[in-house]
């Protein structure tokens, strides 16, 4: 009987701890995420290697992603996937790009704005955000009053022009801890929010 070989996909590069020997906090959010999605998704399990930076990193992804008030919740995504491809990181872009999926309702709009958002089916306000998020993430030592002011003449507040940095801040770190670690993404986020629900 021939032998099988099964190749095994790593997801770190680094030392990947099992439920069982991280922090009891820790250990329950990734009960919770697998919970809500049947899956975990494999950035809780690559950044659980360092526990106080996992808890510093999700801490200020929820402030910036969870608010309910200013940009809404699909844009915010949008600004992760359009920085997130540009820095080349494959699992923000995919990961991400199924949550905008879900957020935006919208099987197309993901794969629009991680290859040319000024291409996509977005707003020209939208567009502008995209603008602003793309200088932060790649030239934001060029950002001077006019760039704020030209924001501001689009309709975004001070809050909404700090969030938009600092989500291209903060995924700008994550892109490139995904891209040191070798972060894989789930194979799940491949299909998420790709055929519309009916009925």
């Amino acid at each position: 009987m021939r032998e099988r070989h099964r190749h095994v996909m790593t997801i770190s590069r680094f030392p990947v701890p099992t439920l069982e020997e991280m922090p009891d906090d820790i250990r329950e959010r990734i009960e919770t995420v697998y919970e809500k999605s049947g899956f975990i998704p494999n950035v809780f399990l690559v950044l659980a290697h360092r526990p106080d930076e996992f808890r510093a990193f999700f801490a200020y992804h929820d402030a910036l992603m969870e608010k309910e008030e200013g940009l809404t919740k699909a844009e915010r995504e949008m600004i992760v996937v359009v920085t997130s491809a540009i820095n080349n990181c494959q699992y923000c872009v995919i990961a991400h790009g199924a949550i905008l999926r879900v957020r935006a309702k919208n099987p197309f709009l993901s794969d629009q704005v991680a290859v040319n958002y000024l291409k996509a089916d977005i707003t020209n306000r939208q567009k502008a955000m995209l603008d602003f998020a793309v200088q932060v993430a790649t030239e934001s030592y060029t950002i001077e009053d006019d760039d704020i002011a030209d924001m501001r003449a689009q309709g975004f507040s001070m809050d909404e022009i700090w969030d938009v940095a600092g989500i291209a801040g903060l995924f700008a770190l994550s892109n490139r801890i995904a891209n040191v670690t070798g972060m894989r993404p789930n194979d799940e986020f491949h299909m998420i929010g790709r055929i519309p629900k009916t009925g």
